[in-house]
């Protein structure tokens, strides 16, 4: 610094230092008056953004489940931090606080004595209240050149610092300064306030705080890069050194005796290095964790930008209440464990909701979360649309047939209507399918069959549901057409998890979309509350920091016929006594599904739901479904030459189901009106006549002959062949 230089800074640290000592004696001369003019020293208002705070996500009961934060903070009042602490920092930082006003003056003539010793400015004569408006400049900095310009060492950055804080002593209390300072500040190991440091550093509240604790806390403020515990050994002794000072201190202020200070500083550090995980990984749920935090990131209702709702989740303080279930959660996690282990490539995900609310009960992988490829971790959300951090999904399979089903019944067709399903079925002609733009779709060459060994004969909307053929639902989507089939599908919520627009081909009933498993749980939760779409439902309820609360409601509205819907629910109930599902069986309630083995074994599907509880399980490889299907595969230690979706994401769905509604009183299925749909289930069926020994098969028989000819049983014989199901 030249000789200029030097003198300027002398001449106006003793302004500085005039200008508010005789203020404080009560008398103001003429020249100190003219000088403060000079400088404009009048209190400035300080903008006060609201301090960096982490978000929580709490489940159902209101138990934390993942936290998100851009510093780990936890702000608390000032009766909440331990007295001791609030004399060991006062003591080290400040310790005429409480006594001078937004400037110590003894401690400014001393850093200018210093300085100007040094020739520059390499020591602060801070007040708390300097220091906590410095540490707001550098909060509200939102570049680097503004958070180099509020640490600054220059006369000018401290006139400004004085400036504000003259603004904070008139506005607020000592103690209250004291409050925000202690929340403020950075204590190193990534811990922003004393309530953040105080369980980082050792494992404790901040009202819990010992001496020794308290005079290291106190000491890493001065220079928290130096002594961050949790660099190496070297900022550790640094620490400790810098406690020991703070302890010296207190007792040279008689704050505490020499003796106590003596036994304070015969015991180690303490420092506990309690890990403050944040973001979905560490979380419990990660599945579900990731969902909540992509509805926010993507959601405008939380910011108008990607940036204020990124700052909203990472800053804002909230407290953000879902829907998951720990229950339901667990029984979903543990039934996957139960048929798809962590090492396999294959994943299988599901998702669970409660219908006519659309509340998000469980989200549920194979495959734990997380960017390590060694341990086959997977990197996204697997569970979910891309929307919600997911990816591309799987093609859906034989679970999109019951949207032409629904589609049928609303058209006027009955239970028993139907007509000849051949093994094979191609197309009349170029024409028989158009989307909803009018365009012709399909190719009139190709033909769909229902597996390698046939299957063809008479099939009912029961009959053709229950056997899950191929060629009956391709027949089926003509008759209603293909355009209905889409709009049907689309009223229930059905949309590709990739977020472009459905594909509509003329094998859009046999579910060559990709999907995942929460939007396909959604579709079939609308036959379950017997017509109502709702949007999927993960956040009850946001706090934010002040503790004022918004709710969030279902968001539902009528799309089907209610006895539709019923009639819907009655063909799928028969999938587990007379269908696919006859293997695995049902769970000992109401309930109706539908299985899903797509072309080629490239991924296997089962969605089904009780009156109370909507799911859906996908299996599938994430490297490619058609370069790794589901044929010659070993899944949890176990070879299958083919896998159906009835085979693990049935039984997965069974004993998921099972375990989540363990306790929940059973509701029925509303009755179907058989007078509208005609028809009958197991319900109303007459016992049939004793066969005489010259009697033909009857039609039961013929029906489940039938079925062993179709697809998706992996426990019939004639499913062996690469079906389509």
């Amino acid at each position: 610094m030249n000789v200029t230089r030097l003198i300027a800074a002398g001449v106006a640290a003793g302004v500085l230092t005039a200008a508010v000592a005789l203020p404080a004696v009560g008398g103001a001369g003429v020249t100190a008056k003219s000088a403060m003019e000079g400088i404009n020293l009048k209190p400035e208002e300080l903008n006060e953004p609201p301090l960096p705070e982490r978000t929580v996500l709490q489940d159902a009961n209101g138990k934390q489940i993942a936290q998100f934060y851009y510093e780990n903070r936890q702000s608390v009042v000032l009766d909440k931090v331990a007295p001791i602490m609030q004399t060991a920092l006062i003591s080290i930082e400040d310790f005429r606080y409480y006594q001078h006003g937004p400037i110590d003056i003894e401690g400014t003539a001393r850093a200018l004595a210093k300085n100007l010793t040094t020739g520059g400015v390499t020591q602060g004569g801070s007040s708390i209240t300097q220091q906590y408006v410095k540490q707001v400049l550098v909060n509200a900095a939102e570049t680097r050149e503004e958070q180099q310009a509020a640490i600054a060492p220059t006369v000018s950055r401290k006139l400004n610092e004085l400036r504000y804080a003259m603004a904070m002593e008139k506005k607020y209390s000592k103690d209250q300064i004291l409050e925000k300072y202690l929340n403020i500040a950075y204590f190193g190991a990534g811990a922003h306030g004393i309530q953040a440091a105080s369980k980082r550093f050792f494992g404790k509240s901040a009202s819990e705080l010992n001496l020794a604790e308290a005079a290291t806390l106190a000491g890493a403020v001065q220079n928290p890069a130096r002594t961050d515990p949790n660099v190496n050994k070297k900022s550790r002794a640094a620490l400790l050194e810098r406690r020991n000072v703070v302890l010296d201190r207190m007792a040279e202020l008689e704050k505490i005796t020499p003796q106590e200070a003596t036994e304070a500083k015969a015991k180690k550090l303490g420092f506990k290095d309690v890990k403050v995980p944040g973001g979905c990984e560490v979380s419990k749920y990660p599945y579900f964790c990731l969902y909540v935090q992509n509805e926010i990131l993507t959601n405008e209702e939380f910011g108008k930008t990607p940036k204020e709702r990124l700052r909203l989740l990472q800053r804002g303080g909230l407290t953000i209440k879902t829907t998951i279930d720990p229950k339901m959660q667990a029984a979903a996690d543990n039934a996957i464990k139960r048929y798809v282990s962590t090492k396999d490539k294959p994943v299988a995900a599901q998702a669970m909701i409660v219908p006519g609310t659309g509340e998000i009960k469980a989200m549920a992988a194979s495959r734990k979360f997380g960017g390590n490829k060694k341990k086959n971790e997977i990197s996204y959300n697997v569970v979910a649309d891309a929307k919600h951090g997911g990816g591309s999904g799987f093609q859906q399979g034989s679970t999109a047939k019951p949207y032409t089903l629904a589609a049928a019944l609303e058209e006027g067709m009955k239970y028993n209507d139907g007509f000849p399903s051949p093994a094979g079925y191609t197309a009349a002609g170029y024409g028989s399918f158009r989307d909803c733009k009018g365009n012709r779709v399909g190719d009139p060459t190709h033909e769909v069959r229902n597996s390698s060994e046939g299957g063809g004969g008479f099939k009912t909307l029961q009959s053709g549901t229950w056997g899950s053929v191929n060629t009956f639902f391709m027949k089926l989507e003509e008759r209603v057409t293909l355009c209905k089939v889409v709009k049907l599908a689309k009223r229930l919520g059905l949309k590709r998890a990739d977020g472009g627009k459905l594909r509509e081909v003329e094998t859009f009933t046999l579910g060559v979309n990709e999907v995942d498993p929460v939007t396909v749980a959604n579709t079939y939760a609308v036959f379950a509350s017997r017509g109502q779409y709702c949007t999927p439902l993960a956040i009850t309820e946001i706090k934010d920091r002040n503790g004022k609360a918004k709710q969030f409601k279902p968001k539902c509205s009528k799309v089907m016929d209610p006895e539709v819907a019923d009639a819907v629910s009655g063909i799928l109930s028969g999938v587990f006594t007379k269908g696919t599902m006859t293997g695995v069986g049902g769970i000992g309630r109401d309930a109706a599904g539908k299985t899903g083995t797509t072309d080629g074994y490239t991924a296997a599907w089962f969605a089904g739901y009780t009156p109370n509880l909507a799911s859906a399980v996908s299996l599938g490889d994430p490297r490619g479904a058609f370069g790794h299907d589901l044929t010659n595969v070993i899944i949890k230690g176990r070879h299958y030459d083919y896998v159906y979706g009835a085979t693990i994401s049935g039984a997965v769905w069974k004993y998921s189901m099972i375990g989540a509604l363990k306790g929940i009183e059973p509701a029925k299925f509303t009755p179907v009106n058989h007078a509208r749909f005609g028809g009958c289930t197991d319900v109303c069926a007459p016992k049939p006549k004793k066969k005489r020994e010259d009697d033909g098969p009857d039609l039961v028989d013929q029906l489940n002959d039938q079925f062993d000819m179709n697809d998706d049983n992996p426990f019939q014989r004639g499913n062996r062949g690469r079906g389509r199901g």
